[in-house]
């Protein structure tokens, strides 16, 4: 462990509650809780008024008006957070050496080394009053040896602190404070350990490393040695991904309207797959197509924040039908998503609901695990093979399939992989644009 470490961690406090109250001042001090208005919604964000009566992130919305009726729901804007979030990004990247985004709301910063010209803990606090100064939101932040302290230190010192915990004292704060205060213990691993009477972190950095890979596998050593204060993970230099897409074009020229619509779903289905995966957001989708005669036309719009199949193939789907006005082949056709910011879908900020979200996280897990062509739309399926009475022919294991003259295995797992990608499209070449 670098016991020589400086890193800074700096969250803002209820960040979308603090831009509602930004914009509206005569919301402040009131229970405010962003999303969740809907039957279906869940709560985004709530201010620490709101905290008092129970209301937490990520719960319905429905539960949230039963703890605190009094509340003042506030539908959000996703355009306004990224913005600010942006413009807090760029006061921190004038004035460090390294820092990291998190997410949408939070940065950690390596100082390591800095305290021979200024001290980390003055610069820090200088820092954090700058963003106050221009931002006019709240923030707080904690600095200590690595990601997790400080992050936990943060957690502690919110809302509106800033604190710091050398590395002799890290045992000491650590030790008396709750294992759920630990990065990385959700509801299911805290269960196990409360099971298990481990409740404080000072039990969990005590219990043997055999027992804990035993009970948690790998994860479970990673948590020991958070709860002993260890974190080697590096701030990593942020660089913000300007775009993702992909584009097609087929082996032979085709107009056909149904398969054309069914590659831009199986593509964007990919691309928000890609996006969900990396923790990113989109607010902008760009459509191109590409005729016989290689004349290429494109066509874009900007959209609220999203990573949502449904909501992203609906737009695809729209700016192709604008786009497409000609009679004519098409040899080419792609798609772009851009204006990436880090973040999460916001539930039931867009009238998303908690079911419809809890769809796509169980489609990524399977994606995840058994490969991203796993599960699919149903429309960019080749449709089964019908006999002559128009039954669908079943598939026979045990019948061998003769194989066409001069094919050979390699070629046949090919076109299954095409057909299981896109509804018999043909495909020439594709490309994965990345910016």
């Amino acid at each position: 462990m670098d016991k020589e470490r400086q890193i800074i961690h700096m969250d803002q406090d209820a960040f979308f509650v603090s831009v509602e109250l930004r914009k509206n001042p005569n919301l402040i001090g009131k229970p405010i809780i962003v999303g969740g208005s809907s039957d279906r919604g869940v709560v985004t964000s709530c201010s620490y008024e709101a905290r008092k009566f129970g209301v937490h992130a990520a719960m319905p919305g429905r539960m949230a008006k039963q703890l605190c009726p009094q509340a003042i729901f506030v539908r959000g804007n996703m355009d306004d957070y990224s913005k600010a979030s942006h413009e807090i990004t760029e006061i921190i990247s004038q004035r460090v050496p390294l820092f990291e985004k998190a997410s949408i709301d939070e940065h950690f910063i390596d100082m390591t080394g800095m305290d021979r010209f200024f001290g980390c803990m003055k610069f820090a606090s200088e820092l954090r009053q700058t963003i106050l100064k221009e931002m006019h939101l709240p923030i707080s932040f904690g600095l200590s040896i690595n990601k997790t302290v400080s992050k936990i230190v943060t957690n502690e010192c919110k809302p509106n602190g800033e604190r710091e915990i050398p590395y002799p004292e890290v045992r000491p704060f650590l030790n008396p404070l709750s294992v759920q205060k630990i990065p990385g213990i959700g509801d299911s691993t805290y269960r196990k350990l409360s099971e298990m009477g481990v409740r404080k972190i000072k039990t969990l950095a005590e219990i043997p490393q055999e027992l804990m890979f035993k009970i948690l596998g790998q994860h479970g050593l990673s948590l020991l040695q958070k709860a002993n204060g260890i974190d080697l993970s590096p701030v990593v230099p942020y660089r913000e991904r300007k775009s993702i897409g992909t584009q097609t074009t087929f082996e032979n020229d085709s107009m056909d309207i149904n398969k054309m619509r069914a590659i831009l779903t199986g593509m964007v289905t990919n691309l928000t797959f890609d996006l969900r995966s990396q923790q990113k957001l989109t607010a902008c989708i760009t459509v191109t197509i590409r005729y016989s005669n290689f004349e290429t036309v494109t066509q874009q719009t900007r959209i609220p924040y999203t990573a949502l199949d449904s909501f992203l193939i609906d737009k695809a789907h729209d700016l192709f039908n604008k786009l497409y006005t000609k009679r004519m082949l098409l040899r080419l056709i792609g798609v772009k998503l851009s204006h990436l910011v880090s973040g999460f879908e916001q539930i039931g900020l867009y009238h998303t609901s908690e079911e419809e979200y809890s769809l796509y996280q169980a489609m990524d897990k399977v994606r995840n695990h058994y490969g991203v062509e796993s599960v699919v739309k149903a429309c960019i399926v080749k449709p089964p093979q019908k006999d002559e009475n128009n039954k669908v022919i079943k598939y026979n294991p045990r019948k061998k399939k003769v194989k066409a003259e001069g094919e050979n295995e390699e070629d046949g797992a090919r076109k299954k992989s095409r057909i299981r990608t896109f509804i018999n499209s043909d495909i020439g070449s594709t490309t994965k644009l990345d910016g």
